[in-house]
C-alpha cells in the first residue's frame, strides 16, 4: 500500500520536474517576446516626444511673432536646447534597424534647419526688420520643410508600430502554447491525485478507530482550551473594532491632525495634514517654519517663533480656533487656518509631545471677505443713491439757468465767459452725479439685444483715436451669432473708461485686447462668488499689457472716488461705473491683475434672446408748442424754472406741488395734454402712482417722467419699464423742448 504511494509520487514528481523544464523555457522565451515588445514602445515614445518637442518649439516661435512676449523666445530656445539630446536618444534606440537609422538622419538636419529658420525669423521680429521678415517668408522653405520632418516621423512610427503588431503577436502564441503545456500538466497531476488520494482513503479507515480512541480526550482538553480563550477572543474584537473606527475617523477627518514629540517631530499625520500642510510623518515643524512665512490673523502681523501653535502647546498650553495665515515660500496657495492644540504627558504628568488639529478656513474667510466688499458697496450705493435726487435738483436750476445766461450775455464777452466756466462746472458735476447712480445701481437702463461682435468692432473703432497711436487694439472675438441684453450707450461708456484706464497704466504705449466669448459659471464658481447666479453669460474682457494692480488696489478698485493716479488726473469714478452697470444688468464683474504683468478685466453680461435689435431712430428737432402743461414738482426752485422754461417754449403751464394737489386740480375739471411729472415727491404717492390715478379719471392721458434719483417706481430689475418716457435731471432747455414734443406724440403713456 505504501509502496504504491510512493510510485505515484515519483511520477507525479517526475512529469512536474518536466512541466516546469517547459514551462522555464518557454516563460524565458516569453520574457525575451515581452523585451522586445517594451523595446519597440519605448521608440515610439521617444519618436512622439520628438515630434511633441518640434510642434512645441514651432508654437513658442508663432506665440512669440504673434505676442512678442520674452516668455515664448524662453520656451523656443529650451525646446530647441531639448531636440538635440532626443535625436541622439531616437538613434539609439533605431540602431538595431539600419534602414530607420538613415531615415532619421535624413531628416535631422530638416529640422535642424527648420528651427534656424523660426530663430531667425523671431531676431528679425524682435528687430522690427519688415523686410527681412517679407524676405523670409518669401522663400518659403519652414512649411515644406515641416511637412518633410511630419512625413518622415509618420514614416517611422508606422515601421515601429508594424514590429510591436508582428511582436505581440509572437508574444501572444508563445503565451497560448505556455498555458497548454500548464493545463495538461494540471490535468495529469489531478489524474495522479486522484489515484493518491483512492490509496490514501484505505489506509483513513485503518487510523480511524484510533482517532476514536483520542477523541476524546481532545474534546475535553479543548473544552478547556475554548473556555479560557473565549474571553480573550472576545477582548481582541473588541479592540480591533475600536482601533478600525479611531482609524478611519482619524483618516476621514477633514480637519488636518498632527501628533508631535517634544522636539516637534511629527509622530502622526492624516491625508488632511499632507493636503492641507504638506506635512507627513516624520517631518519636523522647526525645519518646515522656514519654508513658508506665517502670519496673525490679520495677514500683516508677522507671528513670532514662540508664539506658533507648536511652540506655546510644548509650552503646556491648550487653546481653541488659534487664527493663523501662511504663505508657502513654493507658490502653493495661502492658507487662512484655525488651530487648535493639547499637550500629551506621559505617566508623571511631564509633556512628552502634543495634537494639533487644523481647520482650513481658507474658502469661507474669503467668502467673508467677498461678503463684506459686496455689502461696503452696497451702503455706498444706497448712500450715494439717496443724495443724487436733491443734487440733480439744484444742477438742474444752474444748468438751466446758467444755459439762459450765456445766451443773454453776448455783448458782455467777459460776463460771459464767467457763465460758460459756471454752466461747464455745472455739467461736469452732472456727469460726476450720473457716475455715482451708475456704481448704485440706479441709473435707468433701456436695454436691448445687441449683437456682440458688431458692438465690440465699433467700439475699438471709437477707441483708436481716443486711446493714440502708441496703444496697439487687437479684438479676439468668438464667431458665430451672439448678444447682450444690456443698455447699449451704457455699454459704450463703461468699455471706455475701462480702455482709459487700461492706457494710463501704460504710459510707454502696448497692447489692448478686447475678446468676447460664450461661457457658462458653474455651481463651484457660484460658491467661490456669492454675488454670481449660475448660468450662461456673454463674458467680454479688457485685458492690457500695463503695469497691473497689486491685490490691495484690486480690493479696493470698485469703490468711488478710489485712484492711484496723481491728483488732478483721475476721479476715481471709472471702475465704480463700470462696477453699478454690470451689476444693474445682472451680470458680473472680475479682475484679473499681476503687478508688473497687466490687468484684465471680464464683463460677464447675461445673454440676449433672440435676433439683435436696431437702435431707436433719432427723435424730431426740437421745438415749442401751445399746448397746456401739468407740472408736478415739489422743489420750489425746480418747479419755477420748469415752468419758466416752458413758457419761455410757448407752453401754457398748471403747477402743483405734490399728488394730491395735481389730482385736486384734475378732478375741478382743469384742461391739460400733458402731465410732467417728478418720480419722487411727497405725500405718499410717487410719480407714477400719480400717473395711474390720473389715467383712470382721463383715460389716454400723455405722461412725461422726470427724475435724477428713479429709486423703483419706474425701473425695474434696472430697467426702465416698457412704454416709459423719462427726462433725466439735470437737463438742458434743449432736452426739455425735446422730451415734450416726444412726449405729446405719442399715442398714450402710462
Amino acid at each position: 500500500m505504501i509502496a504504491s504511494q510512493r510510485v505515484i509520487l515519483g511520477a507525479g514528481l517526475a512529469i512536474l520536474l518536466i512541466i516546469t523544464a517547459a514551462s522555464i523555457g518557454l516563460d524565458v522565451k516569453s520574457r525575451s517576446d515581452t523585451s522586445w515588445v517594451n523595446q519597440t514602445v519605448g521608440t515610439l515614445n521617444k519618436i512622439s516626444d520628438l515630434r511633441l518637442l518640434v510642434r512645441r518649439a514651432e508654437s513658442a516661435a508663432r506665440g512669440y511673432e504673434i505676442y512678442r512676449s520674452p516668455a515664448f523666445n524662453d520656451e523656443f530656445q529650451a525646446t530647441r536646447g531639448a531636440i538635440a539630446p532626443a535625436l541622439r536618444d531616437l538613434k539609439r534606440a533605431l540602431r538595431d534597424n539600419p534602414d530607420q537609422v538613415a531615415l532619421l538622419e535624413g531628416t535631422e538636419p530638416l529640422i535642424l534647419r527648420r528651427l534656424d529658420i523660426a530663430a531667425e525669423a523671431m531676431r528679425l521680429r524682435a528687430a522690427n526688420d519688415e523686410a527681412g521678415i517679407a524676405a523670409l517668408q518669401g522663400k518659403a522653405e519652414g512649411r515644406g520643410m515641416m511637412e518633410a520632418v511630419t512625413a518622415n516621423l509618420d514614416r517611422l512610427t508606422a515601421e515601429e508600430e508594424g514590429q510591436l503588431a508582428a511582436r505581440a503577436v509572437e508574444s501572444r502564441r508563445t503565451g497560448i502554447v505556455l498555458l497548454g503545456i500548464d493545463i495538461v500538466g494540471a490535468v495529469v497531476i489531478l489524474l495522479l491525485a486522484a489515484l493518491l488520494l483512492r490509496e490514501t482513503r484505505r489506509t483513513s479507515v485503518a487510523l480511524r478507530s484510533s482517532l476514536y480512541e483520542t477523541r476524546a480526550a481532545n474534546e475535553a482538553l479543548e473544552a478547556a482550551v475554548a473556555e479560557r480563550t473565549e474571553h480573550l477572543v472576545t477582548t481582541h474584537d473588541e479592540l480591533r473594532l475600536s482601533v478600525n473606527v479611531l482609524q478611519s475617523t482619524f483618516h476621514s477627518m477633514a480637519e488636518a491632525v498632527l501628533v508631535i514629540d517634544k522636539d516637534c517631530n511629527v509622530l502622526l499625520s492624516n491625508p488632511a495634514a499632507e493636503r492641507i500642510l504638506l506635512h507627513r510623518a516624520g517631518m519636523n515643524l522647526t525645519s518646515l517654519r522656514e519654508m513658508s512665512d506665517v502670519f496673525h490673523g490679520d495677514g500683516v502681523t508677522p507671528l513670532r517663533q514662540e508664539d506658533l501653535p507648536s511652540a506655546r502647546v510644548l509650552r503646556g498650553d491648550e487653546f481653541e480656533e488659534m487664527e493663523m495665515i501662511v504663505r508657502p515660500h513654493s507658490g502653493h496657495p495661502t492658507r487662512h487656518l484655525l488651530i487648535s492644540g493639547r499637550p500629551m504627558r506621559d505617566a508623571q504628568k511631564a509633556i512628552s509631545g502634543a495634537v494639533l488639529v487644523y481647520h482650513d478656513a481658507t474658502i469661507s474667510r474669503e467668502t467673508e471677505r467677498q461678503l463684506q466688499q459686496s455689502q461696503k458697496l452696497d451702503a455706498i450705493g444706497k448712500l450715494t443713491g439717496g443724495v443724487a435726487h436733491d443734487f440733480n435738483n439744484m444742477l438742474t436750476v444752474i444748468s438751466g439757468n446758467t444755459e439762459t445766461l450765456v445766451g443773454s450775455l453776448k455783448e458782455q464777452p467777459e460776463l460771459q465767459r464767467v457763465a460758460r466756466l459756471i454752466d461747464d462746472a455745472a455739467q461736469r458735476c452732472a456727469e460726476l452725479i450720473q457716475h455715482l447712480l451708475a456704481f448704485a445701481r440706479k441709473q435707468p437702463l433701456e436695454p436691448r439685444n445687441v449683437d456682440v461682435n458688431a458692438a465690440i468692432t465699433d467700439i475699438a473703432k471709437l477707441l483708436r483715436p481716443t486711446l493714440g497711436e502708441q496703444i496697439q487694439i487687437e479684438t479676439a472675438l468668438e464667431q458665430g451669432p451672439m448678444t447682450f441684453h444690456i443698455d447699449p450707450s451704457r455699454l459704450t461708456n463703461a468699455v471706455l473708461n475701462m480702455a482709459i484706464n487700461a492706457r494710463d497704466a501704460m504710459p510707454d504705449g502696448g497692447k489692448l485686447l478686447l475678446e468676447t466669448r460664450r461661457v457658462t459659471l458653474d455651481e463651484a464658481y457660484a460658491q467661490a462668488n456669492p454675488d454670481v447666479t449660475p448660468g450662461a453669460y456673454v463674458m467680454l474682457a479688457v485685458s492690457d499689457t500695463g503695469t497691473g494692480m497689486p491685490p490691495d488696489v484690486q480690493e479696493k478698485a470698485f469703490e468711488p472716488f478710489f485712484t492711484t493716479k496723481e491728483v488732478g488726473k483721475g476721479s476715481g469714478l471709472g471702475l465704480s461705473m463700470v462696477y453699478g452697470f454690470v451689476k444693474q444688468s445682472g451680470g458680473h464683474i472680475k479682475i484679473y491683475s499681476e503687478a508688473g504683468h497687466g490687468t484684465t478685466i471680464k464683463l460677464y453680461l447675461p445673454p440676449g434672446e433672440g435676433a439683435s435689435e436696431t437702435a431707436a431712430s433719432a427723435a424730431a428737432p426740437a421745438t415749442g408748442g401751445v399746448e397746456t402743461i401739468l407740472v408736478v414738482e415739489d422743489d420750489n426752485l425746480v418747479r419755477n424754472f420748469v415752468t419758466a422754461q416752458l413758457q419761455g417754449l410757448g407752453y401754457k403751464t398748471i403747477a402743483a406741488v405734490d399728488g394730491r394737489a395735481a389730482l385736486a386740480l384734475v378732478d375741478r375739471g382743469e384742461p391739460f395734454d400733458l402731465l410732467f411729472t417728478d418720480v419722487v415727491i411727497p405725500g405718499g404717492m410717487s410719480g407714477r402712482l400719480l400717473a395711474q390715478e390720473v389715467e383712470k379719471r382721463r383715460p389716454g392721458v400723455r405722461v412725461l417722467y422726470t427724475s435724477g434719483y428713479t429709486d423703483n417706481a419706474i425701473v425695474h430689475q434696472g430697467k426702465l419699464d416698457e412704454g416709459v418716457l423719462l427726462l433725466t435731471k439735470p437737463y438742458r432747455r434743449n432736452q426739455l423742448a425735446e422730451m415734450i414734443r416726444l412726449a405729446l406724440g405719442k399715442e398714450k403713456v402710462s
